[in-house]
């Protein structure tokens, strides 16, 4: 598990709740009614531009940043690399085995077809689908997250004008007019702790996540289409190497 994400989740939150303590009372900052409006009304608006199925699609998919690790490209290119020399001496059918045992999906199922003798024309347009098909996905809870983080200030300024025609409605009441005011800016709080807090950083998150899942899968493609073609293991770590962040590239033949 990846726990970054979640140091900084709540550390954000304990800094705030800290600083809220520090000041004043943290019960004057807990207000059901703009709670409600800010969490339901966000939620309910983006069911409104998205459907239920998309919503929970994001849920699940968002869920990788708290379980996810940032990717070791340069550890999967040396495995890559033992994989093409294995290839190179006793030819494709020697990695039915590392094909059956792989926990990579992808990986398992590039291996898989060229154990299963596919043409590179095809094991490519599959694994490119299968890449696209994943951008996609992830581009849409994206397009979730950020719908929502928009949503969510919007929510705490339209509960903070409830609150104000509520409390234009009592002035003859001036003692009630400071914690109805109180109670006004609360949603706005709620609203951009909701969207500046949580739903924007895991957007982010999310995005950098995406970046690197595609970067895996073109190396795992450049190498699959490698082995099809029984290059040079030398050659292999040149193409890697092209897709590799500088401080993760490698260099295995010297």
């Amino acid at each position: 598990m990846e726990f970054t994400t979640l140091i900084g989740l709540l550390s954000s939150l304990g800094l705030i709740s800290l600083a809220i303590s520090l000041s004043g009372h943290f019960s004057a900052f807990l207000d059901p009614a703009s709670m409600l409006i800010v969490l339901c009304g966000t939620l309910t608006v983006t069911l409104t531009s998205f459907s239920i199925g998309e919503v929970l699609r994001t849920v699940a998919v968002t869920g990788r940043a708290f379980s996810s690790r940032p990717p070791a490209f340069s550890n999967l290119a040396r495995h890559l690399i033992a994989l093409a020399q294995k290839a190179r001496q006793g030819g494709l059918l020697s990695l039915q085995k590392d094909a059956a045992g792989e926990s990579h999906s992808f990986l398992k199922q590039g291996l898989s077809l060229a154990v299963d003798g596919a043409p590179a024309e095809t094991v490519e347009k599959i694994l490119y689908q299968d890449t696209v098909n994943l951008a996609e996905r992830n581009e849409q809870a994206l397009a979730v997250l950020r719908r929502a983080s928009e949503i969510a200030p919007s929510m705490g300024l339209i509960g903070t004008l409830i609150g104000l025609v509520q409390m234009l409605g009592s002035l003859s009441n001036p003692s009630t007019i400071g914690p109805a005011m109180a109670v006004a800016l609360l949603t706005t709080f709620y609203g951009a702790m909701l969207a500046y807090v949580v739903l924007s950083p895991l957007a982010a998150k999310l995005e950098r996540s995406g970046a690197d899942d595609i970067l895996t899968r073109k190396l795992i493609t450049t190498a699959v289409l490698s082995l099809i073609k029984q290059e040079n293991p030398r050659q292999l770590e040149l193409h890697l190497n092209t897709l590799l962040p500088p401080a993760q590239r490698i260099n295995l033949f010297k």
